[in-house]
């Protein structure tokens, strides 16, 4: 069998970071459901109208001659959740911020807000990721960065342990301006800062329709992937977990233990106080690639903890499948809507204040205007003339909303709480006829509800801390 060269190696290393990408494509389009649901946009569902036509649900309704409105609580259960997570967990943390290890990192990437936002984007998509890696700017001396990453840049293998241990393969998608590029591929090297300059200007569009047609990538469903939308450059980081063969090294002279590349075994040969086995060991690698399929650079985890920069959390990840909090509600929070809406309609629909005026009991010299304008005034008389009849003016005023709708509301209200564990002694509301005790319990029960969300990110924080720690 022939071993593949080092260029098949890498191509294969990015169509199977692109595959990885597309198998996400399912999350990527229920997210942009959720968190259109999340802030507002909550009538974009497509549907079909009774001719088969597709539309949103809003010009379906909209096209019934009825007005969508939007009551959007699921807004509110995600400031909700953020808001107990901030006064839960991070003022508590804060008061012994000085006794912990992690406070220099926490405040120079102000933690708190970046978990904040996390931990809006858990409950929106069911995941947080965060990158976390040492930097050193012209000028600056070396620090440790924490990023949230976006979910639409990231790409990762196939998982099924909650714990993302059985991860293989995790990236993510840069666009950057032709300065930071050059500072994260170049290493310092003008001849190959120049190189690199180069493919992305010389015929870079060309060069890229040739390499995606050649690696079969779909142009169209996988744009997103090779192509940025803001002028600047694509670059695609992909790290993989690799076996190699090594050579155990015991060094009875020096009482040492080490692993060395398997090459240096002909070297070790000549050394007889050094006991040698081999074996195999994993190691996470980075490539950098260009979309044009050029590999910019490489190298081995470069950190203690010999792993990627990345930290990963999805929930609840049961069978590999990520299913978020918002997830869950939504289609409560649509029959909120529809119940208003409906309500509305009625309600608009009904007469109200309608004035049934005879037209023989007009008084003589008197307009329609002339009615409208004094029945409208305060205090107004309004005279009428029955001499045809006994006929009077009469105003009716339907009740039309005495329908049940009001309670059905109520009652998918009441159903969004119990769905999501927010309830009205979570948000602080003020209890209005129960007991404190009583109070204290609804409150106490609301976080239970949700404990299983808090101490999910709690560990994802964890994880995210004890890399920091392994830098």
């Amino acid at each position: 069998m022939r071993t593949p060269n080092n260029q098949e190696r890498h191509i294969r290393v990015l169509h199977a970071a692109y595959q990885a990408w597309m198998n996400a494509a399912g999350l990527r389009q229920a997210r942009l459901r959720n968190k259109r649901f999340t802030y507002g946009d909550q009538w974009g569902d497509i549907t079909r109208d009774y001719q088969g036509r597709l539309m949103t649900e809003g010009e379906h309704l909209a096209q019934q001659g009825c007005q969508p409105i939007t009551n959007n609580l699921i807004r509110q259960m995600v400031k909700t959740i953020v808001g107990r997570f901030r006064s839960q967990y991070i003022k508590h943390e804060g008061d012994n911020a000085t006794l912990s290890p992690l406070s220099p990192v926490a405040t120079a990437n102000e933690l708190d807000e970046l978990d904040s936002r996390a931990l809006e984007e858990f409950l929106i998509s069911g995941c947080c990721v965060q990158r976390v890696e040492t930097c050193h700017e012209p000028g600056e001396s070396e620090h440790i960065r924490v990023d949230n990453v976006n979910i639409n840049r990231l790409f990762a293998s196939t998982m099924n342990d909650t714990r993302a241990w059985d991860c293989e393969l995790i990236g993510q998608l840069h666009d950057l301006n032709i300065a930071q590029l050059l500072r994260r591929v170049a290493g310092g090297n003008q001849r190959k800062a120049a190189w690199v300059r180069r493919l992305y200007t010389d015929n870079a569009e060309s060069r890229l329709a040739d390499f995606t047609t050649r690696l079969g990538a779909d142009s169209q469903l996988g744009i997103d992937f090779w192509h940025t939308s803001d002028g600047k450059c694509r670059a695609i980081e992909v790290w993989t977990l690799e076996s190699r063969e090594v050579i155990v090294c015991h060094d009875r002279r020096e009482g040492t233990l080490s692993v060395e590349p398997a090459s240096q075994l002909h070297r070790l040969k000549g050394r007889p106080e050094v006991s040698t086995r081999w074996d195999i060991a994993t190691v996470w690698h980075c490539r950098w690639f260009s979309p044009m399929g050029d590999l910019l650079c490489e190298y081995d985890s470069p950190w203690q903890h010999g792993k990627h920069p990345f930290v990963i959390k999805l929930y609840p990840l049961t069978d590999g499948e990520v299913h978020a909090v918002v997830e869950d509600i939504i289609d409560t929070q649509k029959h909120v809507n529809r119940m208003i809406s409906l309500l509305d309609q009625v309600m608009r629909s009904s007469a109200k204040g309608v004035l049934l005026f005879p037209e023989t009991a007009l008084p003589d010299g008197w307009t329609w205007e002339d009615a409208r304008r004094c029945w409208s005034s305060a205090n107004g008389l309004l005279p009428y003339n029955p001499q045809f009849n006994d006929n009077k003016p009469e105003q009716i005023s339907a009740n039309g909303t005495n329908m049940g709708a009001y309670q059905m509301i109520e009652l998918q209200m009441k159903l969004f709480e119990e769905i999501s564990g927010v309830n009205g002694a979570l948000q602080g509301k003020t209890p209005t006829g129960n007991s404190v005790h009583a109070y204290q319990l609804q409150s106490e029960n609301a976080s239970i509800a949700l404990s299983d969300v808090f101490d999910t990110f709690q560990a994802f924080r964890r994880q995210r801390d004890r890399k920091i720690n392994g830098l």
